[in-house]
């Protein structure tokens, strides 16, 4: 079964396999051994420092198996540009929230690097969803759990 694209910036493949070469250069041998030490004191029935290694192990692997599948998967992306003026995916938006002077700007990326408190929002997101094929000039409407939201885009670079 095909999976969909994990949409990556180049940093962010960078990142991600970063973090896979040391789960597996370095955390799991150490895990493995920690492992080995634990068996060799008996008894695994009561064995906390067992248990415990055994638990961090399920999600180390769970981990692995994650980072390999979103880089198996990756689709690059470019930062900045839009399509003949249009929001996409890599495209660097600012907003205006309707009624006040307010200005943000957010890179709209796939949902493996959204991260909002650095203006980095996911193109699935209610926001990011709402931008996507918009112009400068558009006003947009997000439901919110405040309410309705509208914003007006002010630039795409």
């Amino acid at each position: 079964m095909a999976q969909d694209p994990t949409y990556l910036t180049p940093e962010g493949k960078a990142e991600l396999e970063k973090e896979l070469e040391h789960l597996l250069t370095v955390k799991r041998p150490a895990l493995a051994e920690r492992l080995h030490f634990a068996i060799k004191q008996g008894d695994l029935s009561e064995n906390a420092d067992y248990i415990s290694a055994k638990e961090e192990q399920g999600f180390l692997e769970g981990r692995i198996l994650e980072l390999q599948s979103l880089l198996r998967n990756a689709k690059l992306i470019e930062m900045g540009g839009s399509d003949g003026g249009q929001v996409r995916l890599g495209s660097e938006v600012t907003v205006k929230e309707w009624g006040t002077a307010d200005q943000e700007t957010y890179y709209l990326v796939g949902p493996a690097e959204a991260d909002p408190a650095k203006g980095r929002i996911s193109h699935v997101s209610p926001l990011g969803k709402a931008l996507l094929g918009r112009q400068v000039g558009d006003q947009i409407a997000v439901k919110a759990p405040a309410g309705e939201i509208v914003f007006e885009i002010v630039q795409v670079a």
